[in-house]
């Protein structure tokens, strides 16, 4: 499955995403821009990623803790996601993602 994600300087680039994996370990391992200092524990919002408008209905909505932490996060659009909160597979193949500002 392929992630589509621009990086913070507007770099376009294709990922190999691993079924089970989040989408931030995918970013993450893919050389991006994402410190995801928690882990991945939804603990942080540093994973933060605006997800592509015809993409978003298509996710699971947030949970009541991504929506916390969402809250807390900088320059927040109606399409922001925590990477670390979306998990890779069949149905994700294509997703198209930009990484938030710090």
């Amino acid at each position: 499955m392929k992630i589509h994600a621009t990086d913070r300087n507007g770099k376009k680039h294709e990922l190999e995403g691993r079924d089970g994996w989040t989408v931030m370990e995918i970013l993450r391992d893919g050389g991006l821009d994402v410190s995801a200092e928690c882990g991945g524990a939804c603990a942080c919002a540093t994973c933060h990623v605006y997800v592509a408008a015809e993409w978003y209905d298509k996710l699971k909505p947030p949970s009541e803790a991504e929506i916390d932490m969402l809250d807390m996060a900088l320059a927040v659009e109606p399409t922001s996601r925590l990477s670390c909160q979306l998990t890779c597979g069949p149905e994700l193949d294509g997703l198209t993602v930009t990484v938030a500002p710090e």
